[in-house]
Order: structure tokens, then sequence, then C-alpha cells
């Protein structure tokens, strides 16, 4: 009698579906690093280097900014660095398309990235799930285009509608969310420093906050200068 073959265990067969879909599922890796960098100060091992996940309509997000500009300026770019990433939270309703016109809004001109996320912080409100909740989808991305072609310009009006009618600008929000998601971020703010999390709190980290986590990694930069190979 010929024998029989193996049968392979149905536990190990669906172990072998779920990976496999999986992988099928991950993103391609994108041409470049997500996030905007800060007021084009190139990221650098050289440098405390900070992450940021940011939602342009979430409250949280908005408290930590203006502490952590505050430190930033005062260090300068030749001892710390910024990347914000754009992570748009599922349960606030306009957090998805706000982000993608920060991505548009890179697109065009990197410079103006950072003035747009502090209108969007300023007048946060507008955008908010009760003060649009009985307006169309259309109507909130004709109010989001607006806003931000009166903060950075009229004459960029036609731009940055064309940049929501480009399927790029969303692959590029998606690919902002993934990898939040992939570094184990699920709310914002969420802080990277020098690739370690920062402990995640209730209470937003204040200017001095932030020196005494930058203060003793600038002191070691001074004694042990990093070359960037």
């Amino acid at each position: 009698m010929p024998k029989s073959k193996p049968t392979v265990p149905l536990t190990t067969f669906i172990l072998i579906v779920i990976l496999t879909l999986l992988v099928r599922s991950q993103s391609a890796i994108p041409s470049r690093y997500d996030g905007f960098v800060y007021r084009k100060r190139a990221a650098s091992t050289s440098t405390v280097f900070i992450e940021a996940f940011y939602d342009p309509v979430c409250p949280d997000s908005r408290g930590s900014w203006p502490p952590l500009k505050q430190a930033l300026d005062h260090y300068g770019p030749a001892l710390v660095s910024l990347i914000v990433h754009p992570f748009p939270l599922p349960y606030h309703d306009n957090a998805f398309i706000t982000s993608r016109a920060l991505h548009i809004v890179n697109e065009l001109n990197a410079s103006a990235t950072y003035p747009l996320l502090d209108a969007f912080f300023k007048h946060q409100e507008r955008f908010y799930n009760a003060q649009t909740s009985n307006m169309s989808r259309e109507a909130v991305l004709d109010q989001v285009i607006g806003f931000a072609s009166s903060t950075l310009g009229n004459s960029l009006h036609s731009a940055i509608k064309s940049g929501f009618n480009d399927s790029k600008t969303g692959i590029k929000t998606r690919v902002s969310f993934k990898y939040g998601c992939s570094r184990g971020v699920y709310g914002t703010p969420f802080f990277f420093v020098n690739g370690f999390l920062i402990p995640v709190s209730d209470d937003t980290i204040d200017y001095n906050g932030w020196r005494k986590i930058i203060d003793p990694l600038t002191n070691k930069q001074r004694h042990y200068p990093v070359n960037v190979l």
C-alpha cells in the first residue's frame, strides 16, 4: 500500500493563512521617510532627534505644541531636530482630511507646512465633530481647502484642491497612520526621542519638562560628539 501523505494540523494551516494575508496587506516601503521636517532642519544622528505624532484636530496635540516649539527654538538646529508625523485619530471626524491637507501643502511648499499646522491648532474648534456634524463630506472638504488657502495665500487654492483629487496624497496620509501604528502609537500626542518612547502621561510636557529631557542629552553630545556616517 502506498504511504499516506502527512497532513498539516488545522491550527498550523490557519496560522499560515493569517501570516500570508498579513504579508500581502503590508504597505510598500515609501520612497522617503514619513513626516515633516521642522523648519527644514535636517534630522541627523548628530542632534537630539525628536519625533512627534500629532492629530491636527486633537486638543492634546494642540496643547503640547507650544512648549515643544519653545524648546526647539532654545536649543537650535545644531543640537535638536524634529519630525512631525500626522496621525489622524479615527474618532476625530476631520483628522484624515486635515492631515491630508498638511501632506498636500508640504508637497507644494515645505515652508508652509508648519504655518498650516499652527493655523489648524489655533482654529481647531472649527473642525471638531460637533461643529461639522451636519455638514456633508464635500462641504467639510471645501471648508478645509478654503481655510488652508486663506491661511497660506489664495493663489494656492486650485493647487490645494487638485491635491485632494490626487490619490497619491491619500496614500501618503494612510502611510503616516500605518507608520504610527507600526511604532505602537495609539493616540496623540506621542513622542520619541532618539528613537525611544517618552512615557505617555495625561499631563502635557511643558517647557521645563522638555529641558529636563534634552539637557542631559545635549551635554553628552558636547562631550562625546557623534559622527554622521
